[in-house]
Protein backbone atom coordinates (compact mmCIF):
# COMPACT_ATOMS: atom_id res chain seq x y z
CA UNK A 1 0.00 0.00 0.00
CA UNK A 2 2.80 2.80 0.78
CA UNK A 3 4.84 2.02 -2.18
CA UNK A 4 2.27 4.53 -4.88
CA UNK A 5 3.27 8.35 -4.51
CA UNK A 6 0.09 10.54 -3.86
CA UNK A 7 -0.42 14.38 -4.17
CA UNK A 8 -2.28 16.27 -2.10
CA UNK A 9 -2.56 19.90 -0.49
CA UNK A 10 -1.84 20.26 3.22
CA UNK A 11 -5.07 21.65 4.66
CA UNK A 12 -4.50 22.01 8.84
CA UNK A 13 -1.53 22.32 10.35
CA UNK A 14 -0.89 22.11 14.07
CA UNK A 15 2.33 23.79 14.50
CA UNK A 16 2.46 23.47 18.39
CA UNK A 17 1.65 19.76 18.29
CA UNK A 18 3.52 18.68 14.59
CA UNK A 19 0.73 17.08 12.67
CA UNK A 20 -1.83 17.88 10.25
CA UNK A 21 -4.01 16.56 7.46
CA UNK A 22 -3.70 16.72 3.23
CA UNK A 23 -6.43 16.75 1.16
CA UNK A 24 -5.98 14.10 -1.05
CA UNK A 25 -5.66 15.36 -5.01
CA UNK A 26 -7.98 12.18 -5.72
CA UNK A 27 -10.64 13.58 -3.45
CA UNK A 28 -11.42 10.70 -0.19
CA UNK A 29 -10.78 11.32 3.30
CA UNK A 30 -8.14 13.77 4.66
CA UNK A 31 -5.19 11.83 5.55
CA UNK A 32 -3.20 12.68 8.86
CA UNK A 33 0.34 13.68 8.30
CA UNK A 34 3.06 14.07 11.62
CA UNK A 35 6.15 16.14 11.18
CA UNK A 36 8.25 12.78 11.80
CA UNK A 37 6.85 11.76 8.13
CA UNK A 38 8.70 14.78 6.81
CA UNK A 39 11.88 13.59 7.96
CA UNK A 40 13.96 15.08 5.20
CA UNK A 41 12.41 18.73 4.49
CA UNK A 42 14.57 21.86 4.98
CA UNK A 43 11.67 23.47 6.40
CA UNK A 44 8.00 23.15 8.62
CA UNK A 45 5.28 22.54 6.57
CA UNK A 46 2.61 25.38 6.02
CA UNK A 47 -1.10 24.95 5.37
CA UNK A 48 -1.28 25.21 1.56
CA UNK A 49 1.91 22.88 0.78
CA UNK A 50 1.46 20.50 -1.81
CA UNK A 51 3.08 17.28 -0.22
CA UNK A 52 3.97 13.62 -1.98
CA UNK A 53 3.49 11.39 0.27
CA UNK A 54 2.79 7.53 0.65
CA UNK A 55 -0.04 5.89 2.87
CA UNK A 56 0.27 3.06 5.19
CA UNK A 57 -1.79 2.56 8.56
CA UNK A 58 -1.49 2.80 12.05
CA UNK A 59 -1.85 0.48 14.51
CA UNK A 60 -5.18 1.16 15.21
CA UNK A 61 -5.91 1.01 11.96
CA UNK A 62 -6.15 4.56 10.66
CA UNK A 63 -4.52 5.38 7.33
CA UNK A 64 -1.78 7.89 7.88
CA UNK A 65 1.00 9.84 5.46
CA UNK A 66 4.65 8.57 5.36
CA UNK A 67 7.86 9.28 3.47
CA UNK A 68 6.10 12.95 2.74
CA UNK A 69 8.13 15.57 0.73
CA UNK A 70 7.09 19.06 0.31
CA UNK A 71 6.38 20.29 -3.20
CA UNK A 72 9.44 22.44 -4.32
CA UNK A 73 11.53 22.33 -1.07
CA UNK A 74 15.40 21.22 -1.62
CA UNK A 75 15.79 18.42 0.34
CA UNK A 76 19.42 18.81 0.41
CA UNK A 77 19.25 22.21 2.38
CA UNK A 78 18.36 20.16 5.71
CA UNK A 79 21.53 19.07 6.55
CA UNK A 80 23.22 21.98 5.12
CA UNK A 81 21.03 23.87 8.07
CA UNK A 82 21.08 21.70 10.59
CA UNK A 83 25.27 21.75 9.86
CA UNK A 84 25.05 25.39 10.17
CA UNK A 85 22.59 25.55 13.32
CA UNK A 86 24.89 22.78 15.54
CA UNK A 87 28.21 24.83 14.39
CA UNK A 88 26.71 27.35 16.36
CA UNK A 89 24.99 26.07 19.42
CA UNK A 90 28.76 24.64 19.06
CA UNK A 91 30.71 27.91 19.36
CA UNK A 92 28.06 29.47 21.32
CA UNK A 93 28.76 26.85 24.29
CA UNK A 94 32.64 27.55 23.61
CA UNK A 95 32.45 30.98 23.58
CA UNK A 96 30.47 30.67 26.93
CA UNK A 97 32.96 28.38 28.72
CA UNK A 98 35.12 30.59 27.78
CA UNK A 99 33.23 33.50 29.66
CA UNK A 100 33.37 31.77 32.89
CA UNK A 101 36.36 30.91 33.26
CA UNK A 102 37.75 34.04 32.54
CA UNK A 103 35.56 35.70 35.15
CA UNK A 104 36.35 32.70 37.51
CA UNK A 105 40.68 33.72 36.72
CA UNK A 106 39.68 37.72 37.47
CA UNK A 107 37.63 37.01 40.93
CA UNK A 108 40.50 35.00 42.37
CA UNK A 109 43.20 37.38 40.95
CA UNK A 110 40.88 40.11 42.34
CA UNK A 111 40.45 38.34 46.14
CA UNK A 112 43.88 36.93 46.26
Amino acid sequence: MANIMIKGVLKTWKEDRGFGFIKPDDGGKDIFIHISALHSESRRPITGDVIHYQITRDNRGKYKAINAQIEGVNLTEKKTNRSKGHSKRKWTLVLSAGLVLTLIAILVIYYK
